[in-house]
């Protein structure tokens, strides 16, 4: 990637910041680039397939889910504008250059990633790819016309891409890889990723934006026998300003009611229980509620939760409801892990508490975000209070819904 590309009089022009210089002028056959978030991957995945089909041949962009294809597609549709000729086939997410192509592909069908010889494959966040199809579908695809392959991708813990990074590290013949955190970018402001560190868990920003492959065996809270040290109380200190968050159970869990006072950011009280009537349900926290003078209680209006919200608020009140999603559960569960990991949380010392912390997973799905859960066969209800009645703190609980 010159600052120019031609062939037969077509001229791109291309930036490439040093550091997608340095892979772009490799010669390696396979090159593996684990980048931090920002980096410039897609970028430097969209100019090589271009150069490629500028010269008359057949490359692909391979995401692992068809939404994610457009990271590569939205860039090459408008790259390709601006190259004389280039014939953009919308429909079939397909770039023709002359006799070259380009076509967008997605991993989750793998059926139709067989039977076409390639000169070029980028390989796209393919931690998230499942391992087969590098061995039992690409690599194939490229013996014919001696093809060469990009991955790129940020770490997913220690998996395939981890596996094919390793072969780079040690020199295999043909392979070469290369590892950028975000910084590598000039382009991005340092204050942005200064202000990831302080925001994020340290894992987390390892990962994302160092490049680092994690291997902590889906552990997510750290730092929790450390913050244990806070002293249960059965009724509020002087001057104490209390909010509590709310799992309330289904058949089998466990309704977990805890109590923070606002201001120290400690854990004063916990209740769990399960197998009760709702109108005991519902007692029990109001009795917490006006026995710490409650400023607020955030609980979580899904299913069954929501009869108890409505009781509770013609009981007078402030009940601040928290709908549970995919998206809200990563947003307060990422908020407590980095409360702990930066010792601003102090929690009490009890036992089911403390295991339902340290055995908490967390697995990184297709879409790039993060799912938790306990392990199978275990409870984590008092995880999600905790992370409910955190998230009321540090937010106000004003993002509820």
């Amino acid at each position: 990637m010159a600052a120019r590309l031609s062939s037969r009089g077509t001229k791109i022009e291309a930036h490439p910041h040093p550091a997608q210089l340095h892979v772009h002028n490799s010669d390696a056959r396979f090159r593996v680039v684990a980048a931090g978030r920002r980096f410039g991957k897609s970028r430097l995945g969209v100019m090589e397939c271009l150069e490629v089909a500028i010269h008359g041949g057949r490359s692909w962009w391979l995401a692992p889910t068809y939404k994610m294809t457009d990271v590569g597609w939205r860039p090459l549709i408008r790259m390709a504008g601006r190259i004389p000729g280039a014939k953009i086939l919308l429909a079939e997410k397909r770039v023709e250059i002359g006799k070259g192509e380009i076509s967008i592909r997605s991993a989750d069908t793998p059926n139709t990633l067989r039977g076409e010889g390639l000169d070029f494959v980028v390989m796209d966040e393919c931690a998230f790819i499942r391992p087969e199809i590098w061995p039992e579908a690409i690599r194939p695809a490229l013996a014919d016309r001696l093809g060469r392959a990009l991955f790129i991708s940020t770490p997913k813990g220690r998996n395939w891409f981890w596996d094919i990074y390793r072969r780079g590290e040690a020199q295999e013949e043909g392979w070469k890889s290369f590892t950028f955190p975000t910084t590598a970018n000039p382009y991005i402001q340092p204050s942005e990723i200064e202000a990831a560190k302080r925001e994020l868990p340290e894992l987390i920003f390892r990962q994302e934006f160092l490049a680092e492959f994690i291997d902590d065996n889906g552990g997510v809270f750290r730092r929790v026998q450390e913050a244990a040290i806070a002293i249960a109380l059965e009724s509020p200190a002087p001057g104490g300003q209390y909010v509590a968050g709310v799992d309330v159970a289904s058949a089998v869990d466990y309704t977990v009611v805890t109590v923070f006072d606002s201001v120290t950011k400690t854990e004063v009280f916990k209740d769990r229980f399960n197998r009760v009537d709702y109108n005991v349900l519902e007692n029990r926290l109001e009795s917490v509620y006006r026995r710490f003078n409650l400023q607020s209680m955030t609980i979580e209006s899904n299913s069954i939760g929501q009869p108890v919200i409505d009781h509770l608020y013609k009981k007078g009140l402030n009940i601040v409801p928290f709908i549970t999603t995919s998206t809200t559960k990563q947003a307060i569960i990422q908020g407590l892990q980095s409360a702990f990991e930066h010792g601003e949380i102090k929690i009490i010392n009890e036992p089911v508490t403390i295991g339902e912390l340290l055995s908490f997973e967390s697995k990184r799905n297709q879409s790039g975000g993060f799912s938790y859960s306990a392990p199978d066969g275990m409870h984590d209800d008092t995880v999600m209070s905790m992370a409910i009645a955190w998230f009321a703190i540090s937010s106000g609980g004003w993002l509820a819904m």
